[in-house]
């Protein structure tokens, strides 16, 4: 039997209920920031700084700010790439924010920073739980360092993650609450999902050993985001997919749509993993219209 088909039959795979225990992503929210601008430059109206703040989990969080003209106060917006990739994927997607009337806060997943082998994204070990805790727990504290300025309105903060981050993003808007608008494109359930679909038949962890997968199984599937998009009300969801999307099978991204919470926008495109320019546009006038920035 396939692995998947396995794990619904059990109860136990993306696809079935499963409770959503946020305790793994809980941190000391009192802890120093220990926010370091790096370097700052001005570009056409905008201030963009380079910055670094402590992680709750260890080690410290690289992150690139956007700041529009004026005092404000401006919505907040979190910005998470894909994999493999880093926070540069975000920029011309942050940039235009910014000039929208928001401060923007884009960072690297745990895998793009410096101290781990490039190109390792993946281990199929426990490490892969840890990264995965370590982001959401780090986008949490991504909020706290936008709180923590006197231009951003604490009730106008918004999510942008694409692939990877568009998945990561199901998981964020299951545990933090102060966010009010999330919009995740080319998103599916999770990295379990993502390697136990019908189309993978032959990969990684059909290629393991048994015993190595089911470890590797048992330490993802309770905090694989499908289970937790489901608990994002009252925040606002945003859900684009393109319909031949290879990376993403349209079957997968509409599992995590419909896992997803109400209230939610649905927007699919004629389009492989990489979207129109036009989905884009489309993400930016939805979060305008939650979160009030320029149309």
């Amino acid at each position: 039997m396939p692995i998947l088909a396995f794990l619904i039959a059990c109860g136990t795979g993306p696809a079935a209920t499963a409770p959503a225990d946020t305790r793994p992503f809980d941190y000391d929210s009192k802890a120093p920031l220990d926010t370091r601008v790096v370097s700052t430059e001005s570009r056409d109206g905008l201030t963009i700084q380079e910055i670094e703040y402590a992680s709750p989990r260890g080690g410290r969080v690289p992150a690139t700010v956007m700041i529009p003209a004026g005092k404000g106060p401006f919505a907040g917006i979190l910005l998470m790439h894909g994999a493999p990739g880093s926070r540069r994927q975000t920029f011309k997607e942050a940039e235009e924010l910014a000039r929208a009337g928001a401060v923007t806060l884009s960072i690297d997943a745990p895998f793009a920073r410096q101290g781990r082998p490039a190109g390792e994204i993946l281990r199929f070990d426990e490490q892969d739980r840890e990264d995965s805790i370590q982001l959401i727990v780090d986008l949490r504290r991504g909020v706290d360092v936008l709180l923590a300025r006197s231009d951003v309105d604490p009730k106008r903060l918004g999510y942008v993650g694409g692939s990877y981050g568009g998945a990561m993003g199901g998981l964020l808007a299951g545990v933090e609450k102060r966010i009010k608008a999330y919009a995740l494109f080319v998103g599916d359930g999770g990295l379990v999902s993502h390697f136990t679909g019908a189309d993978d038949t032959n990969g990684p962890l059909q290629q393991m050993p048994k015993d190595r997968a089911d470890r590797w199984l048992a330490a993802m599937l309770p905090i694989e985001p499908i289970h937790f998009v489901g608990r994002a009300a009252p925040a606002h969801l945003l859900f684009q997919n393109g319909r031949q999307d290879t990376m993403v099978p349209p079957a997968d991204g509409r599992a995590f749509q419909e896992a997803g919470s109400e209230p939610k926008t649905i927007q699919w495109y004629d389009s492989g993993h990489k979207l129109p320019d036009e989905a884009r546009a489309a993400r930016r006038l939805w979060l305008a219209e939650r979160l009030g920035l320029k149309g």
